[in-house]
Protein backbone atom coordinates (compact mmCIF):
# COMPACT_ATOMS: atom_id res chain seq x y z
CA UNK A 1 0.00 0.00 0.00
CA UNK A 2 1.46 3.37 -1.01
CA UNK A 3 -0.75 5.80 0.89
CA UNK A 4 1.18 8.75 2.32
CA UNK A 5 4.28 7.67 0.44
CA UNK A 6 6.91 9.47 -1.57
CA UNK A 7 7.33 8.32 -5.19
CA UNK A 8 10.29 9.21 -7.39
CA UNK A 9 9.75 9.18 -11.16
CA UNK A 10 12.70 8.94 -13.54
CA UNK A 11 12.89 9.67 -17.27
CA UNK A 12 16.24 8.07 -18.26
CA UNK A 13 18.70 9.75 -20.57
CA UNK A 14 22.43 10.23 -20.94
CA UNK A 15 22.45 13.95 -21.74
CA UNK A 16 19.46 14.71 -19.51
CA UNK A 17 17.80 12.43 -16.94
CA UNK A 18 14.56 13.91 -15.64
CA UNK A 19 13.42 13.27 -12.09
CA UNK A 20 10.28 14.17 -10.18
CA UNK A 21 9.13 13.53 -6.63
CA UNK A 22 5.53 13.42 -5.47
CA UNK A 23 3.77 12.56 -2.23
CA UNK A 24 0.79 10.23 -2.50
CA UNK A 25 -1.89 10.88 0.10
CA UNK A 26 -5.40 9.41 0.18
CA UNK A 27 -7.24 11.05 -2.72
CA UNK A 28 -4.47 13.52 -3.51
CA UNK A 29 -1.05 13.80 -5.12
CA UNK A 30 1.32 16.54 -3.99
CA UNK A 31 4.32 17.93 -5.85
CA UNK A 32 7.55 17.90 -3.86
CA UNK A 33 10.36 18.58 -6.36
CA UNK A 34 11.67 17.96 -9.84
CA UNK A 35 14.69 18.60 -11.97
CA UNK A 36 17.15 17.01 -14.28
CA UNK A 37 20.61 15.52 -14.15
CA UNK A 38 22.53 16.98 -17.09
CA UNK A 39 25.79 15.60 -18.44
CA UNK A 40 27.94 17.20 -21.12
CA UNK A 41 28.68 15.44 -24.40
CA UNK A 42 32.26 16.71 -23.97
CA UNK A 43 32.67 14.60 -20.82
CA UNK A 44 33.94 11.02 -21.23
CA UNK A 45 31.00 8.61 -21.33
CA UNK A 46 32.03 6.64 -18.24
CA UNK A 47 32.29 9.89 -16.26
CA UNK A 48 28.79 10.84 -17.41
CA UNK A 49 27.46 7.52 -16.08
CA UNK A 50 29.33 8.05 -12.81
CA UNK A 51 27.85 11.55 -12.45
CA UNK A 52 24.36 10.16 -13.08
CA UNK A 53 24.82 7.59 -10.32
CA UNK A 54 26.17 10.14 -7.84
CA UNK A 55 23.43 12.70 -8.48
CA UNK A 56 20.65 10.10 -8.35
CA UNK A 57 22.02 8.80 -5.05
CA UNK A 58 21.83 12.35 -3.63
CA UNK A 59 18.18 12.65 -4.73
CA UNK A 60 17.33 9.28 -3.17
CA UNK A 61 19.02 10.19 0.11
CA UNK A 62 17.29 13.59 0.23
CA UNK A 63 13.72 12.45 -0.53
CA UNK A 64 13.80 8.81 0.67
CA UNK A 65 11.17 7.50 -1.76
CA UNK A 66 9.06 4.47 -0.88
CA UNK A 67 8.97 3.50 -4.57
CA UNK A 68 10.56 4.54 -7.84
CA UNK A 69 8.98 4.54 -11.30
CA UNK A 70 11.26 4.38 -14.34
CA UNK A 71 10.25 4.82 -17.96
CA UNK A 72 10.96 1.83 -20.17
CA UNK A 73 12.95 2.50 -23.30
CA UNK A 74 11.11 2.64 -26.60
CA UNK A 75 13.20 3.39 -29.65
CA UNK A 76 12.63 2.45 -33.26
CA UNK A 77 15.02 4.63 -35.24
CA UNK A 78 18.36 5.41 -33.62
CA UNK A 79 20.13 2.30 -32.32
CA UNK A 80 23.15 4.26 -31.03
CA UNK A 81 20.93 6.49 -28.91
CA UNK A 82 19.03 3.47 -27.62
CA UNK A 83 22.27 1.81 -26.53
CA UNK A 84 23.63 4.85 -24.66
CA UNK A 85 20.29 5.56 -22.97
CA UNK A 86 20.09 1.85 -22.13
CA UNK A 87 23.45 2.10 -20.37
CA UNK A 88 22.23 5.13 -18.40
CA UNK A 89 19.09 3.20 -17.51
CA UNK A 90 21.26 0.32 -16.29
CA UNK A 91 23.13 2.69 -13.97
CA UNK A 92 19.78 3.99 -12.70
CA UNK A 93 18.49 0.47 -11.99
CA UNK A 94 21.76 -0.48 -10.27
CA UNK A 95 21.46 2.61 -8.07
CA UNK A 96 17.91 1.61 -7.11
CA UNK A 97 19.07 -1.93 -6.30
CA UNK A 98 21.94 -0.61 -4.15
CA UNK A 99 19.42 1.47 -2.20
CA UNK A 100 16.99 -1.49 -1.94
CA UNK A 101 14.15 0.49 -3.52
CA UNK A 102 11.14 -1.16 -5.14
CA UNK A 103 10.73 0.03 -8.69
CA UNK A 104 8.05 -0.07 -11.33
CA UNK A 105 8.39 0.35 -15.08
CA UNK A 106 6.01 2.04 -17.50
CA UNK A 107 6.19 2.52 -21.24
CA UNK A 108 5.65 5.97 -22.76
CA UNK A 109 2.29 4.67 -24.06
CA UNK A 110 1.21 3.64 -20.55
CA UNK A 111 2.18 7.04 -19.14
CA UNK A 112 0.32 8.93 -21.88
CA UNK A 113 -2.78 6.77 -21.42
CA UNK A 114 -2.66 7.14 -17.63
CA UNK A 115 -2.51 10.93 -17.77
CA UNK A 116 -4.49 11.84 -20.89
CA UNK A 117 -6.46 8.68 -21.76
CA UNK A 118 -4.83 8.91 -25.21
CA UNK A 119 -1.72 6.90 -26.05
CA UNK A 120 -0.66 9.27 -28.83
CA UNK A 121 -0.80 12.42 -26.69
CA UNK A 122 1.76 15.11 -27.44
CA UNK A 123 4.43 16.08 -24.91
CA UNK A 124 2.68 19.40 -24.16
CA UNK A 125 -0.61 17.57 -23.42
CA UNK A 126 1.15 15.35 -20.88
CA UNK A 127 2.82 18.41 -19.35
CA UNK A 128 -0.53 20.19 -19.02
CA UNK A 129 -2.01 17.16 -17.26
CA UNK A 130 0.93 17.05 -14.85
CA UNK A 131 0.26 20.73 -14.08
CA UNK A 132 -3.44 20.08 -13.46
CA UNK A 133 -3.02 16.85 -11.47
CA UNK A 134 -0.41 18.36 -9.15
CA UNK A 135 -2.16 21.78 -8.91
CA UNK A 136 0.87 23.64 -10.25
CA UNK A 137 0.81 27.16 -11.70
CA UNK A 138 2.95 26.22 -14.71
CA UNK A 139 4.11 23.12 -16.54
CA UNK A 140 7.33 21.91 -14.90
CA UNK A 141 10.56 22.54 -16.79
CA UNK A 142 12.62 21.09 -18.31
CA UNK A 143 10.45 18.68 -20.32
CA UNK A 144 12.33 15.67 -18.91
CA UNK A 145 11.37 16.72 -15.38
CA UNK A 146 7.71 17.03 -16.40
CA UNK A 147 7.95 13.57 -17.97
CA UNK A 148 9.45 12.19 -14.76
CA UNK A 149 6.56 13.64 -12.75
CA UNK A 150 4.14 12.02 -15.23
CA UNK A 151 5.87 8.68 -14.63
CA UNK A 152 5.58 9.16 -10.85
CA UNK A 153 1.87 10.03 -11.20
CA UNK A 154 1.33 6.90 -13.32
CA UNK A 155 2.94 4.82 -10.59
CA UNK A 156 0.89 6.46 -7.85
CA UNK A 157 -2.33 5.71 -9.72
CA UNK A 158 -1.41 2.17 -10.79
CA UNK A 159 -0.28 0.60 -7.55
CA UNK A 160 -2.26 0.07 -4.40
Amino acid sequence: MLNNKIILGIDPGIADTGWGVILKEPGKLNYLACGSIVTSAKTPFIDRLNLLQKELTKIIKKYRPAAVAVEQLFFCKNVKTALTVGQARGVILMCLAQNKLPFFEYTPLQVKQALTSYGQAEKNQVGQMVKVMLCLKTVPKPDDAADALAIAITCANCIK
